[in-house]
């Protein structure tokens, strides 16, 4: 299992937070998804076939791209 912690200086809020852990917990292999509102992350642990482009490609298109 893979896990990374990714900076999201785009994160401002829950919501945000809560969409991003809506979003990325539906994509295969995405076991757990934390965000830390304070410190701007998300750390996320994942297994095949998810991987950290496809992680980072969701983040992108949602307007929160990894620093």
């Amino acid at each position: 299992m893979d896990k990374h912690t990714f900076s999201i200086p785009n994160i401002s809020c829950d919501h945000c937070i809560n969409a991003i852990k809506n979003e990325l917990s539906e994509l295969a292999g995405v076991k757990s998804v934390k965000g830390d509102l304070k410190n701007k992350t998300a750390t996320v642990e994942w297994e095949n076939p998810a991987s950290i482009h496809m992680i980072k490609q969701i983040l992108k298109e949602m307007g929160y791209p990894d620093k």
